[in-house]
Parts: structure tokens; C-alpha cells; sequence
């Protein structure tokens, strides 16, 4: 057989909608196939479990810097900590994350998936009892280097679906991160610090000694009841697939026979021995293209994440909310109440009605909002205190986080279809990955210096870094017109 793509009569191109039933001929239109529910299921209980052990440490990790010896309480400070030790995690975790995808194209999605679950497992447990920098950096590199298995998820739900209903299996992954978002914050503010709230039930030396590990411990239930689950009843993805696989036909990519929209011309090969394919034919331009809008919209990301409990947590003079860590929590529940619904709900719709590029688009620019807010957020508490007025921008900002999150579904729908192999899916999304993580640690690092810099040297009164970030968005802004208007689509003749 061989691979074509059609154009006029009846014909794919990267710019046919990938929903069916979008102006796709009536021969070529397809019923939605019904989701494998169950399966989905264990892996949101996976997705779940790591949403909370990353969440978990948000409202309570500045202030625990704040009391590090190398800080001294100065809250001028905490920024330039904090940034390094949100950059290690991610530097450990672009270190290894290929590794970890790509190997599960070889041993199987399920081994990969328990084996980085077990270990974030330890390395929060270890950050609950780190009382330096040092080992809270150590705790979260080691949280990094074995956190490859969102990448195996997000494959597995690519295995688990087909182009009829993989934009309903990916929004419903956002459902369980986004509830993640609201337990582990609520975790993390709750039980931090627990000698304070319930003296007479931790009353032991141990609690004031480590006043962060009761969040950890609590968080790392949730994990252990997570493998449980996935060890004993989630099925092996990786040989459900025929053996049947696209091939590139030759490596040369400058082939004039190329299609100048998408990779170099692919046949499909019967392979016995049903091997990955070698990395050099999986960097096709869909694949290259994708990679780099999900490496922008996790910068951008990042950045928002990281300054989110910072900017709370800093005093007002200095340009922030002056939040407690109980009420950093509470906010970012808000945001966690909202996000994954508002996916599970909207996002399979505005994709079939607006396409992938356009809601992509969408997503960017509400990043622009949550940055702008920031300072008016400010403003607001100088001159009324916490009001209504502030929860309101709050919950604004918390809602245009949510749009934004659609970005990184739409990019998993773009990546998933521009594979030329499913079987090499394990190193596109690990690469997608590597990306990820390269630009979520320079981008905390970054503007955490930035957020520290403006307010050291009162550069704008201090908002001179959020001028900066509405740059960067601009620049995410021109690169996804590299993207074509609907996920990267091939045909088999």
C-alpha cells in the first residue's frame, strides 16, 4: 500500500479539519468510535495523582524559602530561590524524559508508567523533610528526573483513541489535572505548617521540625492509591495496533519529491521485527513545527504558574497580594474548580466549530490577560485591602488560565497526528517534552529574576517585567501561523 494525500475531490491535506463531519466529503466522514471509558479512567487516576504531587508544594514553597537560612526572611529574595529550584526540576526532567518515552516505545507504555510514578511518590515524601536549600533542591530534581510518564499518558490516550474521538479522550485529561489543582493546593495550605493549627494533635518535636511534611505525606496517599489502581488493571497499549506502519521512504529531506507542507513521501511497510522508527525519519516538519508551539506555550506557562504564588505571597509594597498560604490555595482552587470542566465541556466543541489553529490562537492570547492582571490585582489590595474587588480579578485571571490551558490539548491533537509512526510516538511526545521542560526552567528562572531585578532596581515601578512577558506572547502569536488550520492529516490509499 502506499501513502497519499488528496487535494480537490474527495481529498487530506495538513489543512482538513480533523474533526468528522467538518467539511470532510460524506465517503470519507466516519462515526465517532465510543471511548474505552475504564482505561481512560486509570489514566486520569494517573494524571490525577501527579497533578497533586506537583500542586501540593504551590502555596506553601515561597513561604518555606522565605524561612531557609540563606534567605533570612528577606522577601526580596525568595524570588531568585524559588526560580532555581522550579528551573532544576525542569532541567532534571529535560535530562531524562526521552529517555523515559523513549524506551516505552520499546518495554511498553505500563512498566514506564509505574516505575516514574513510584519515584515522584519518594521524591515528594523526601521534599517534606528538606530543611535547606540544597536538599529541596535535590528532592525536586529527583521529582524531575522521574517524572516522564505525563508524556506516556498523554501517548496511552493517543493509542486509546482514533481522529473521531481523540479531542473528547484529550479534554478529559485537563479534568483530572485541573482537579489536581484544586486538591493539592487545598493539601498544601491546609496541612502546611500543622503544629500552628492543631497544637494539641501534632504537638510532637517532629511537626515543628518539618512543618512542610504532613502536605507531603497526605499528597503521596493519593499517589500510592494511584499505582494500585494502574498496577493491577490498566491494559498495555503499545502492541494494540496493527503492525502495519508508516515508513519514510527515503531520509533525504531534501527530495524533491517532498510535500513542502509535511514530511518527506511515506509509504506504509509491513516490519516483522516492529521496531520504532530511527529518530532521524520520526523530525518531520509537522513534528518540528508542533514541538516548537507547545515548547512557547509551556514557557508562557510556566511563567504564569511560577508567578502566580510569588506575586501573592509577596508584600504590597513590593507589587504584590500579601496572601497567606491558605488563601494562595484557595485561589488556585478557584482556577482548578473551573479548568477541567470548562475542557471536559467546551473544548471538543470549539474545536470542531472554530479548528485546532484558531483555538490555539484563542488560548494565547488569554495569556496576555492573566499577565496584564497582575498588576491591578495589586492596585487593588493598596487601596481597599483583599475585597471583592481583588477575588473578582482573581477569579478573572483564574478563568483566562483556563482558556489558555486549551493550548496544550490542541498541541497534543497536533502531535498525536503528526507522528508518521505510532509506535515512535513514545519519542515525539519525550521530545515534546524535552522542549517542555528546557522552557518551563529558563522561563521561571528567567522572570523570577525579572519579577526580583524590577522590583530591586524599581524598573516601571517594578511592572517592568510584565511589559517583557507581553512580548514573549507576541512572538508565541507568529509562530503558530506555522500551524495549518486543522490537526496534521494523512490517508491510507
Amino acid at each position: 500500500m502506499s501513502l497519499t494525500r488528496f487535494e480537490d475531490n474527495h481529498e487530506i491535506d495538513e489543512e482538513t479539519p480533523f474533526l468528522p463531519n467538518q467539511g470532510v466529503p460524506p465517503d470519507l466522514k466516519r462515526t465517532r468510535t465510543p471511548l474505552p471509558t475504564a482505561q481512560i479512567s486509570i489514566l486520569l487516576t494517573a494524571w490525577l495523582a501527579e497533578s497533586i504531587l506537583n500542586n501540593s508544594i504551590s502555596p506553601y514553597l515561597n513561604q518555606l524559602v522565605r524561612e531557609l537560612p540563606n534567605v533570612g526572611g528577606d522577601a526580596r529574595k525568595v524570588g531568585y530561590y524559588t526560580g532555581i529550584i522550579v528551573s532544576l526540576h525542569f532541567v532534571a526532567n529535560a535530562a531524562t524524559s526521552f529517555q523515559w518515552n523513549r524506551l516505552s516505545d520499546h518495554v511498553g507504555r505500563k512498566p514506564i508508567l509505574l516505575s516514574c510514578l513510584m519515584g515522584t511518590t519518594l521524591s515528594i515524601l523526601l521534599f517534606g523533610l528538606s530543611r535547606s536549600f540544597l536538599a529541596l533542591a535535590l528532592s525536586r530534581c529527583l521529582h524531575g528526573a522521574l517524572g516522564g510518564h505525563t508524556e506516556v499518558i498523554k501517548i496511552m490516550t493517543a493509542e486509546l483513541t482514533d481522529e473521531t474521538n481523540v479531542a473528547q479522550g484529550f479534554s478529559m485529561l485537563p479534568m483530572a489535572r485541573s482537579l489536581g489543582y484544586v486538591i493539592g493546593p487545598l493539601i498544601g495550605g491546609i496541612f502546611s505548617r500543622p503544629q500552628d493549627r492543631w497544637p494539641h494533635i501534632f504537638s510532637h518535636p517532629f511537626w515543628a521540625r518539618y512543618p512542610y511534611f504532613l502536605p507531603s505525606l497526605m499528597a503521596s496517599m493519593f499517589a500510592c492509591l494511584s499505582l494500585a489502581v494502574t498496577g493491577l488493571y490498566l491494559e498495555e497499549t503499545l502492541n494494540s495496533r496493527p503492525s502495519e506502519r508508516l515508513q519514510p521512504a527515503s531520509p533525504n529531506f531534501d527530495s524533491p519529491q517532498r510535500d513542502a507542507g509535511n514530511s518527506p513521501e511515506i509509504v506504509v511497510t509491513s516490519d516483522e521485527s516492529d521496531k520504532p522508527l530511527p529518530l532521524r525519519y520520526v523530525l518531520t516538519k509537522p513534528v518540528i513545527v508542533t514541538i516548537a508551539n507547545h515548547g512557547m506555550l509551556a514557557l508562557l506557562n510556566s511563567v504564569a504558574m511560577s508567578y502566580i504564588p510569588l506575586v501573592w505571597s509577596t508584600p504590597v509594597e513590593y507589587g504584590g497580594l500579601n496572601l497567606s498560604p491558605a488563601s494562595i490555595g484557595l485561589g488556585l482552587s478557584v482556577y482548578g474548580s473551573m479548568g477541567g470542566f470548562f475542557q471536559f465541556i467546551f473544548f471538543s466543541r470549539f474545536v470542531g466549530h472554530f479548528g485546532l489553529r484558531r483555538v490555539f490562537v484563542f488560548s494565547i492570547i488569554s495569556c496576555a490577560m492573566i499577565y496584564t492582571l497582575f498588576p491591578f490585582e495589586n492596585l487593588a489590595v493598596a487601596s481597599g485591602g483583599i475585597n471583592l474587588v481583588v477575588w473578582l480579578l482573581i477569579t478573572l485571571q483564574m478563568s483566562s488560565l483556563c482558556v489558555f490551558d486549551m493550548g496544550f490539548s490542541v498541541t497534543n491533537i497536533y502531535l498525536s497526528s503528526a507522528s508518521p509512526d505510532r509506535r515512535s510516538l513514545g519519542a515525539i511526545f519525550g521530545l515534546s517534552r524535552v522542549t517542555n521542560s528546557v522552557m518551563s526552567a529558563v522561563g521561571p528562572a528567567a522572570a523570577d529574576w525579572l519579577f526580583a531585578f524590577s522590583l530591586t532596581h524599581n524598573v516601571l515601578g517594578g511592572k517592568f517585567t510584565y511589559i517583557v512577558l507581553l512580548g514573549v506572547v507576541c512572538v508565541e502569536l507568529g509562530v503558530s501561523t506555522q500551524l495549518p488550520k486543522n490537526a496534521w492529516a494523512y490517508r491510507e490509499e
